[in-house]
């Protein structure tokens, strides 16, 4: 890749045509700027020239950098000019990994730039990137089933782009209503990633009626898990370690009962390799428990060693835990 000296550009010159590829994300702009303030700018933005000398540059890489010297009150950036077109400049970035490597979301808007408005072949894109061709697909089928006010909401950090690729494009695909009316609420009242997975987990259990007030209200909703979270951690709490197995036991029946209703639902097609696996363990543990459970059944009396396994019998270790007298 042929290049010029990198030179100080006036900021007003570079022509920032790909920023809607980029994500910002406001703490790392702001880090850099704290970077560039204490040590100056390091590394150089990268631009193509554009018609002859004096005319624009097309900004390639080094958004975050041009958006912390703003910050900053800066009127110019340290520019490296490529000798060629954009094209080729955006596979070039693509293809670096001495620089920062870009989000999952940033590839993809890349990509979707060069096979769109570049003209340039999914396998065109691969060769010369370095990449195969699988890779290249799984990257565009990410951004071309976001809609472009998802897109917005990412680069706007109202909400991550994990958040956006794992939640809201799945849901975009399924409900795009859901995933539109989320979107506005999550504006007004954000959840942090934990929240919004432990949501969608949910989400996909819930009725559609139930769907309904989720979307409309998800903070809300959270606020009510942890509210039934903190009323159970209370009554395990009181209870003790009956209270807890007695919860635990209704837990199990509750899964069971999901387990059983899914896997009819499988009945006429060949099961996967890593669910044989998955079902022939589960009997396993389940033939120990059934083996405990009858033992319980049968000797209600209070035993020490009820449920102890003979095989296991014989010394072992002392535990580092102190009794329940100096724990009082």
């Amino acid at each position: 890749m042929d290049a010029s000296q990198a030179l100080e550009v006036d900021l007003h010159r570079l022509e920032l045509r790909f920023a809607p590829t980029r994500l910002p994300e406001p703490r790392a702009v702001e880090a850099l700027a704290r970077s560039i303030e204490r040590s100056g700018q390091v590394i150089a933005c990268v631009a193509v020239a554009q018609g002859q000398d004096g005319g624009p540059l097309v900004l390639v890489d080094g958004y975050r950098r041009v958006l912390a010297l703003r910050r900053l009150g800066r009127d110019t950036a340290l520019v490296e000019t490529w000798n060629c077109d954009l094209a080729a400049a955006l596979l070039e970035v693509l293809a670096r990994t001495s620089a920062r490597p870009l989000a999952a979301l940033e590839e993809g808007l890349l990509l979707r730039e060069l096979v769109q408005q570049q003209g340039l072949s999914q396998r065109e894109v691969a060769r010369r990137t370095g990449r195969d061709v699988s890779w290249v697909s799984r990257r565009l089928e990410l951004v071309c089933g976001l809609p472009d006010a998802l897109l917005e909401a990412v680069r706007e950090a109202v909400v991550s782009s994990w958040a956006a690729t794992r939640i809201l494009a799945p849901l975009a695909r399924a409900n795009n209503e859901h995933a539109t009316g989320l979107l506005g609420a999550l504006r007004s009242t954000p959840l942090s990633t934990r929240e919004l997975r432990r949501w969608f987990e949910h989400y996909q259990g819930a009725s559609h009626e139930a769907r309904e007030r989720m979307v409309e209200h998800p903070k809300m909703f959270i606020e009510a898990l942890a509210t039934r979270d903190q009323q159970h951690a209370d009554v395990r709490l009181r209870g003790g370690v009956e209270g807890a197995c007695e919860v635990e036991a209704r837990q199990v029946m509750a899964i069971a009962a999901r387990l059983r209703k899914r896997l009819r639902t499988l009945a006429a097609q060949p099961l996967s390799e890593s669910l044989v696996h998955a079902i022939a363990a589960l009997r396993g543990s389940l033939a120990s428990l059934q083996r405990d459970l009858e033992r319980y059944c049968d000797d209600p009396e209070p035993n020490p060693r009820r449920g102890a396994n003979p095989a296991g019998a014989g010394p072992q270790p002392a535990r580092d835990r102190p009794s329940a007298q100096a724990l009082a």
